[in-house]
């Protein structure tokens, strides 16, 4: 049986290690190699061309998203397996309109991520369960509804639309202090003063939001 080779990147060393495990004792897979960072997930990518490759979203020096469109383009082979801790449905939407083939919640990994693994593999499509519900949802809602959803930039301070923006890519609080050089509390403060002038209460609003107004796109 010709095995499944992977790519595991994520920024956790535990969570790769625990993959690793897991994946190297099935039968039909086999982890080629990891990537601590974006930049080191395209890297090992181009080297090593996995059949699979796990990413997760937010990653150091380079987003997911970003290295998400450089794989496919230097190794459009690869079918990009999603593992991130965030759970709802705008970032779904995004990765799969940058080609991902499919995502997992990080919170199902070891329920869900074998047979994630080898639906893409065999050329399919694979969303979790409770997302799918969710996509469908927004699918269907009315033009009406989706405008509610938006609100107006020239409310927002050019510093609160530049952490909107990274939200959106999927940066953690902790990793848009680092980059913009202010502490975690100062961003949440922005964040919350950006939920309240948009009137909205999840990150999936604020991702469809910034994707609607330009702010992000992919």
């Amino acid at each position: 049986m010709e095995k499944i080779k992977i790519l595991v990147a994520d920024d956790h060393s535990v969570l790769r290690a625990g993959l690793r495990l897991l994946l190297n004792a099935q039968p039909d897979m086999e982890v080629v190699g990891e990537a601590a960072d974006g930049e080191d997930a395209v890297g090992k990518t181009l080297e090593l061309k996995p059949d699979v490759v796990l990413l997760d979203i937010s990653m150091p020096l380079v987003n997911g998203f970003e290295a998400l469109a450089r794989i496919r383009g230097g190794w459009p082979a690869a079918r990009i397996l999603v593992l991130s801790m965030h759970e709802d449905e705008g970032y779904l939407t995004k990765v799969l309109k940058a080609g991902a083939a499919g995502y997992v919640p990080k919170k199902a990994a070891d329920t869900e991520l074998l047979s994630a693994i080898r639906a893409v593999h065999r050329g399919e499509i694979f969303i979790y369960p409770s997302l799918t519900r969710a996509l469908v949802k927004g699918l269907v809602e009315t033009p009406d509804q989706k405008d509610a959803l938006k609100g107006e930039t020239d409310n927002l301070t050019e510093r609160e639309q530049e952490v909107l923006k990274l939200i959106a890519m999927g940066y953690t609080n902790q990793q848009i202090s680092e980059m913009l050089t202010v502490s975690v509390k100062t961003v949440e403060t922005h964040k919350s003063r950006i939920m309240a002038k948009l009137n909205m209460y999840r990150r999936s609003e604020l991702v469809r939001y910034a994707v609607s107004r330009g702010l992000v796109s992919f």
